[in-house]
């Protein structure tokens, strides 16, 4: 056996990482000068390394001319297998680095648009002050996407409304909000602190469009309150801020759950707010990550942080 060759299953040998590593540069610049200063690889050694791949896959993958570099049909089909190996990789190195070193390196995390604008100022403020050497990067996207984004790997952990009930996604709860109605000034309901849930069944509701867990959530509402499911419902919105505008305007009512109320409402004077009877209607917040995650005992770690840290806002803290 030839030192530095790796061995599979029946004897076959395998590609090594640096083999890989020359042809995906290559298939991305078509230029092997080019691909071997992106990657920091003499260009004989890269021309080396891509003629071992062949070898040991024994398919041609370039076209090589005095002019050009092209893929042949083999390497077109090849070079996204290769891409997803060197990822793979990457993600296995992460997560060993974040085994020996918690709260470093880079944290993807993704937020639902109406958490996003009312908890991410506290969120990023306790991260930069207790985990400074941390790399958080902020994906905001509605719920489903974010659920996708989870299970492909592509996030590492969510802040979200819940239950999910999705398998394979472990729920970490922070806190649970009231919801309050958002009226016109002159509206019969704004300012009251009494208000029953059956007032739903009949009013002009504005909700945000399909996909937003929140519309999902307030239909909830109405439903427990009575409401049929034939009452019309107005959805004219992307998000929280122009709704409310809708209700200033006259449009409807709104709900809205308590974090995000003083963003959206301070400065209108249009607007007034209402409070519903005990038990009020709420939601859940929490961070939810995969079950069994490398990272979960950091993130049970962060989500006591994050606790900590709502305790001066309109919540009800786990």
């Amino acid at each position: 056996m030839t030192v530095g060759r790796s061995l599979g299953r029946n004897g076959a040998r395998q590609p090594s990482l640096a083999q890989l590593r020359a042809f995906v540069a290559v298939a991305e610049h078509l230029h092997f000068r080019d691909a071997a200063a992106d990657i920091g690889m003499s260009q004989p050694a890269l021309s080396g390394a891509v003629s071992a791949l062949e070898e040991t896959l024994g398919v041609q993958l370039l076209e090589r001319t005095t002019r050009k570099v092209l893929l042949s049909p083999a390497g077109e089909r090849l070079a996204g297998r290769a891409r997803a190996v060197l990822e793979a990789v990457g993600a296995l190195l992460e997560e060993a680095d974040a085994v020996r070193a918690p709260f470093t390196g880079v944290l993807r995390l993704g937020v639902i648009p109406t958490v996003a604008p009312y908890l991410l100022p506290t969120v990023l403020r306790t991260v930069h002050e207790r985990y400074p050497d941390l790399d958080l990067q902020v994906h905001e996207e509605q719920t489903s996407s974010l659920l996708d984004g989870l299970a492909q790997g592509r996030l590492d952990l969510l802040l979200l409304a819940v239950p999910l009930g999705a398998p394979g996604v472990t729920e970490l709860p922070l806190f649970d909000e009231d919801f309050v109605l958002v009226t016109p000034r002159d509206h019969w309901l704004g300012g009251r602190g009494d208000i029953p849930r059956e007032a739903l069944r009949e009013l002009d509701l504005l909700l945000l469009d399909e996909g937003h867990c929140l519309r999902d959530q307030a239909l909830d509402i109405c439903r427990e309150a009575g409401r049929e499911d034939g009452t019309p419902v107005t959805t004219s919105a992307a998000g929280l801020s122009t709704l409310v505008q809708l209700v200033a305007g006259g449009l409807g009512v709104t709900l809205l759950p308590r974090t995000a109320l003083q963003v959206e409402t301070e400065r209108n004077d249009q607007l007034s707010t209402g409070c519903f009877a005990e038990p009020a209607p709420a939601r859940r917040i929490a961070l939810a990550m995969r079950s069994g995650a490398a990272r979960q005992e950091e993130f049970a770690e962060l989500a006591q942080a994050l606790r900590s840290a709502v305790r001066s806002l309109p919540v009800r803290v786990h």
